[in-house]
């Protein structure tokens, strides 16, 4: 048994056949899906370790470098919503499709942009704004896609799982990578993005079967339907917006802090600084995948992991500002990424489990631009505390960690059915 057969391989008993008939027979298919994710996620994050070379070679300050990162997140947060109605309304890979063809011209652009010309700057951000359009039509769609090839819930709660898997797998691996590119020639990360693009494209055209289409309803019934779904399941959906913006908003401010503090406090930078921030990713990485298993169709359980994975969050942000001893840090905070690992499955699943097809694109799409929210806020708000006074970062990160845990645990009400 190779390893892929055994990664969605099952116990024996008397579940072995729908496994069979589920996840198992759509495993090229998820894997194919889960690559999507880990491309976004690496056209984005691994370019943080360039950003100070950025600057010298293109004699730019460091606000404008931060602008590289920024402005594909907002660019993102804008058009998300719009790809998620297009995606309901066209289908899912024909939406996804074109977006990656977007995002590996906008990594292109980019890479020549810093390679060729002297002052390529704002060509560099047109290039920067071109991905984030693709990544809006990407990874935001994956979530209803999945919903949308199984019918049972366990299968649908085990696949989202391994998206969010392949998700924090790519923060894991983009401090590693991006340094490691760097190293070699400084825009190398900027001209491997349309590489990663193209091999998604490639999987998704050969390997992923379009699940039948919704039939497409008039745009006026569209929105009357939506605003239906918001007043009958207004609250939890709320909810877990809110709760999307703040593990993000943590995840990526204390991400920032850690990546000052070893470069301040310890001089550990470039490769080895992305070896010590990849320790407590790989923990969240691990902890989604695990909690994607256990999870099954029983979303009360879901509930629960969430807020105590919040919970767990919001005791390690505590316990983070106690001291700044080296491997303490990283400790302390890979607790709490073993929470926010697994907070985020369940929330994926109950949105994909509890929303029409016709609408679903929409929904989840609504929620990836709040996340996006989150990590284009978390760096540069943390930046700002972090110079009167680190103590009040703390401070907050607990606070909206745990005012996190606590709205999962008063607004969302689910039955083992539903939520």
């Amino acid at each position: 048994m190779n390893y892929v057969e055994k990664l969605f391989s099952n116990t024996e008993g008397k579940g072995s056949e729908k496994k069979k008939s589920g996840i198992s027979k759509q495993k090229w298919a998820i894997l194919s899906i889960s690559s999507i994710p880990l491309v976004m996620t690496l056209g984005n994050s691994m370019l943080i370790p360039v950003l100070p070379v950025l600057e010298t070679e293109m004699n730019i300050s460091s606000f404008q470098s931060s602008l590289v990162i920024t402005v594909y997140s907002i660019v993102a947060i804008f058009l998300i919503p719009i790809a998620g109605y297009l995606s309901d309304r066209l289908g899912r890979k024909k939406v996804i499709i074109p977006s990656l063809v977007l995002t590996g011209i906008g990594g292109f652009i980019a890479g020549w942009a810093s390679w060729q010309m002297d002052s390529g700057y704002w060509l560099l951000l047109v290039g920067r704004a071109l991905q984030g359009a693709g990544a809006a039509g990407a990874f935001p769609i994956v979530l209803p896609l999945v919903g949308d090839m199984f019918k049972n819930e366990d299968d649908v709660s085990s696949a989202l799982g391994m998206i969010e898997t392949s998700n924090t797998l790519g923060k894991v691996l983009s401090p590693i990578l991006g340094s490691f590119l760097a190293g070699i020639i400084w825009f190398l990360p900027f001209l491997s993005i349309p590489i990663l693009s193209l091999i998604s494209i490639l999987l998704m055209i050969f390997l992923v079967k379009s699940p039948k289409k919704a039939e497409a309803i008039p745009f006026r019934d569209f929105v009357k339907k939506v605003k239906e779904i918001f007043a009958k399941n207004g609250r939890w959906l709320y909810a877990i917006f809110f709760i999307g913006i703040i593990v993000m908003f943590v995840l990526f401010g204390v991400l920032f802090y850690l990546s000052e503090i070893l470069e301040s406090q310890y001089d550990i930078k470039n490769l080895k600084k992305g070896l010590f921030l990849a320790l407590p990713l790989g923990a969240l990485c691990l902890a989604s995948y695990i909690t994607g298993k256990l999870i099954k169709e029983n979303q009360v359980f879901m509930k629960w992991i969430s807020f105590g994975g919040l919970a767990l969050l919001g005791a390690s942000i505590a316990a983070l500002g106690l001291s700044k001893d080296l491997w303490y840090l990283i400790s302390v905070f890979l607790v709490g990424a073993i929470g926010i690992g697994a907070s985020l499955p369940p929330l994926d699943t109950l949105i994909t489990a509890n929303i029409d097809k016709k609408q679903r694109g929409t929904i989840t799409s609504i929620y990836s631009s709040m996340r996006f929210i989150g990590v284009a806020a978390g760096p540069p708000i943390i930046a700002v505390m972090m110079k009167n006074s680190e103590k009040i970062v703390f401070y907050m990160l607990t606070g909206l960690s745990f005012a996190a845990a606590l709205v999962i645990l008063m607004a969302i009400k689910p039955t083992k059915k539903g939520a």
